[in-house]
């Protein structure tokens, strides 16, 4: 059920180190998730979205069921109620922020800056909470981040990324990768990341190129249209089509931007997948090809619209298939004796995960 690629080199004269380099794979089929899928968006819409919490558990457990690696899949434990309540904590916060800012300005204001320390709690919690829901090999995931370090990943990070007009978002994305990475867990064992520099300012600059190029591209083939045609361009003095041109231009815009983030985005996951290390010697990698993985997200969109979602199925198994296909692991060592360690560890604190109770924010 999944490929695996491996090799062995012999690290001293007299001693042979096992290197094992395994790729995940994604075994789901865009027909299967389309049963789900259906049932989920009509029991959404049938009980006015209260049902998309159980829904968002239904997918979940779906493709962490078919993520597989060295032939065991993921499994994901959260049960919809906890969701929720995630959700509806969320929510009443919104309601109370907005009701407080119309009625209540100066309240309302202060509710905001309040924010900026609730926000980072949820994003703590929420990531340990979607942690210890997954497990894989019967042992579960941690995440033992703290609010201040998601203050600084989330807020001061965006923060800095919007006043310096996005030269600073790849410091933004390495302080999310780290804090992310960095405080995750697996059977007591830890993860680290530490993700450079140069690959994510390399992503960012050439998303910005590629959309340029693209505008560029535009531009020469509207230019030369109007030229063609002088009756076109003479009927563009219409005051009616000052409003089409503002909303074709807005359309365009938020097409380049979507080309840089899908293009960045791709960067960011090989940079950060590329400086992951397990239990300080098991190293992940991602090579996803930042062209290749901005046409799957842009055809799927397409496609979903042209069908009226009916194909949003096809598309999510679609991408999720690519990119586990380009990601996997370097064990150093022998795999079985690895997990079995792990297991045996994961044993003597299964309990204290086992009788978590939290909630889903979203993160």
């Amino acid at each position: 059920m999944v490929v695996a690629e491996a090799t062995s080199v012999q690290a001293a004269p007299t001693r042979d180190v096992s290197i094992d380099f395994h790729r995940f794979s994604f075994m789901g089929s865009g027909k299967e998730y389309f049963g789900i899928w259906i049932v989920n968006v009509f029991l959404t819409i049938v009980t006015l979205g209260i049902y998309s919490a159980w829904a968002k558990v239904r997918r979940n457990r779906y493709f962490y069921g078919n993520t597989v690696l060295l032939g065991r899949t993921f499994e994901y434990h959260a049960k919809g109620k906890q969701i929720l309540i995630g959700r509806v904590i969320v929510f009443g916060y919104l309601i109370l922020y907005n009701l407080l800012l119309t009625f209540v300005p100066i309240v309302g204001i202060a509710l905001l800056l309040l924010s900026l320390f609730f926000v980072p709690w949820l994003a703590a919690r929420g990531l340990r909470f979607s942690a210890r829901v997954t497990s894989y090999r019967n042992v579960r995931f941690d995440f033992v981040g703290t609010m201040g370090g998601a203050f600084k990943a989330f807020i001061l990070g965006g923060f800095l990324s919007i006043i310096t007009l996005g030269l600073l978002t790849p410091l933004a994305s390495r302080w999310v990768g780290r804090y992310v990475g960095s405080n995750l867990r697996f059977g007591g064992r830890a993860f680290e990341t530490n993700p450079p520099f140069g690959p994510l300012y390399r992503g960012m600059f050439l998303g910005v190129g590629l959309a340029l190029v693209l505008g560029v591209v535009v531009f020469a083939i509207l230019m030369g249209t109007l030229r063609a045609s002088p009756s076109l361009l003479q009927s563009l003095n219409d005051p009616r089509w000052g409003w089409v041109g503002l909303g074709a231009g807005y359309v365009a815009s938020m097409s380049f931007y979507a080309v840089i983030a899908l293009f960045y985005s791709a960067a960011v996951r090989n940079a950060v997948w590329g400086a992951t290390v397990f239990d300080g010697k098991h190293r992940f990698l991602s090579g996803l090809s930042r062209g290749r993985y901005t046409w799957i997200a842009i055809s799927n969109f397409v496609v979903t619209i042209l069908t009226l979602g009916l194909l949003r199925p096809w598309a999510a198994v679609r991408m999720a298939r690519y990119k586990w296909a380009l990601t996997g692991v370097t064990v150093f060592g022998a795999v079985g004796t690895l997990m079995s360690e792990i297991e045996a560890e994961a044993s003597a604190v299964g309990a204290e995960f086992m009788d978590f109770e939290g909630f889903d924010f979203g993160f």
